[in-house]
């Protein structure tokens, strides 16, 4: 069975997982370090790890019998395209406006 795949915006939809990428954002964490911070189970926390490692959000080093999780740009680049694609077409849209407003007062 093939793991779901996620996009980026289901990923940050889940508060859990969000949190977790604000944890992150520290310093990399072990999975039972991040754990210790949710009031969920460790089979629990573990999907959202996997889901976020899934969809490039996140890298996993072995080190001893620890993983570390670590957070990485990949996932990101679609929240990006999507952010910058609007800020252009309000800036636009803006533009525009600004554009008639100023033929209106001449």
């Amino acid at each position: 069975m093939a793991a779901q795949t996620y996009d980026a915006f289901q990923v940050i939809a889940d508060p859990s997982r969000r949190q977790m990428m604000y944890l992150l954002s520290n310093d990399k964490m072990t999975i039972n370090s991040l754990a210790e911070n949710f009031d969920m189970s460790r089979p629990a926390v573990s999907k959202h790890i996997k889901i976020m490692y899934n969809a490039g959000f996140i890298s996993i080093t072995d080190v001893g019998r620890e993983r570390y999780c670590t957070l990485k740009q990949e996932g990101f680049n679609e929240l990006q395209e999507f952010i910058k694609y609007f800020d252009n077409f309000w800036i636009n849209k803006l533009k525009s406006l600004e554009t008639l407003m100023n033929n209106k007062k001449n």
